[in-house]
């Protein structure tokens, strides 16, 4: 599996999880919005960490620099 977030696209993840988190937490959210919106959460996590975002691939799109691969 070829990797396709870069370092900008992966923290940019994070960081929408973590204010989904942080509203979820607060008690902004609730109810059904808070479910939909902690499953986008984890989805960004798991792909921020994984590298690869399976909808960038029928759409060929790649955030990953040529300077972030390893050799």
């Amino acid at each position: 599996m070829e990797k396709n977030v870069g370092t900008l696209d992966r923290a940019i993840r994070v960081s929408v999880a973590l204010v989904i988190a942080g509203l979820y937490f607060t008690g902004a959210i609730s109810g059904t919005l808070a479910l939909v919106l902690g499953i986008v959460a984890v989805v960004l996590i798991a792909t921020s960490f994984l590298g690869r975002c399976p909808l960038y691939c029928p759409l060929k799109l790649s955030t990953l620099k040529k300077s972030d691969t390893q050799p």
